[in-house]
């Protein structure tokens, strides 16, 4: 007997790899952004450790909050057109045959092949068939608020804690150009990681990111040293 041939894909993983992506990257950004703009308004390492952790806990709260609520509004369009096509099935389910049959004529079958497939589908799993073909919804890709939520939250605090780490451990007077230095070197594994794990060229997964995280830190730094702001 010839051996199975197991496949893995990186869309299996789209759901919690965009939100961690999304919430480790959030977190660099925010963080050091605030960080940045604190120290260079003139505020003491005690003063800017302190907005750094508020920041923190706001973060990873918006951020799991943010993603639920995005990701369950995918999952209840995905579970209204599914019991939609339950209930369809049920009513007509020789016009669901048929458009069944349709999507693999689409697909390249002959118009008989094609019924074939759909009869066996049908009997093997109605609705399963209707969820992939018809409306595009598999097991591997649905919306998971629970998990996606987690992921992002987890993964802001474990970006954001890279700039304050810079700010503990910077020299006295320092704390700006070590917090930006840490930032930007944390960005660009951050963005080449996610290039890699996405499939994607790293240098312009890092790049990309990089970018705008220098453009952050500068407004950031900008407000800082505006007139009347500074301490």
């Amino acid at each position: 007997m010839r051996a199975r041939h197991s496949e893995t894909h990186r869309g299996e993983h789209a759901g919690w790899l965009r939100a961690a992506v999304l919430g480790a990257n959030d977190g660099i950004v925010s963080i050091s952004g605030l960080v940045v703009g604190v120290s260079a308004a003139g505020a003491g390492t005690s003063t800017v450790l302190a907005t750094g952790i508020a920041g923190i806990v706001a973060g990873a709260m918006s951020m799991a909050a943010g993603e639920y609520v995005s990701v369950k509004s995918q999952a209840d369009v995905e579970s209204a057109d599914i019991a939609k096509e339950r209930r369809e099935l049920a009513e007509q389910p020789e016009s669901e045959l048929r458009e069944l049959a349709a999507i693999w004529e689409q697909r390249g079958l002959e118009p008989a092949l094609a019924r074939e497939v759909a009869l066996q589908l049908t009997a093997h799993d109605a609705l399963g068939s209707h969820a992939r073909d018809e409306l595009g919804i598999t097991e591997a890709l649905r919306a998971r608020p629970l998990q996606a939520s987690l992921a992002s939250a987890v993964a802001f605090v474990t970006g954001a804690l890279l700039p304050m780490a810079a700010v503990m451990l910077a020299p006295p007077g320092r704390t700006q150009p070590v917090t930006i230095a840490v930032t930007l070197l944390a960005l660009t594994i951050s963005g080449a990681l996610a290039g890699w794990a996405g499939g994607a060229p790293m240098l312009r997964g890092a790049l990309r990111v990089v970018t705008w995280g220098a453009l952050a830190m500068a407004a950031a730094s900008a407000i800082g040293h505006i007139p009347g702001v500074a301490a």
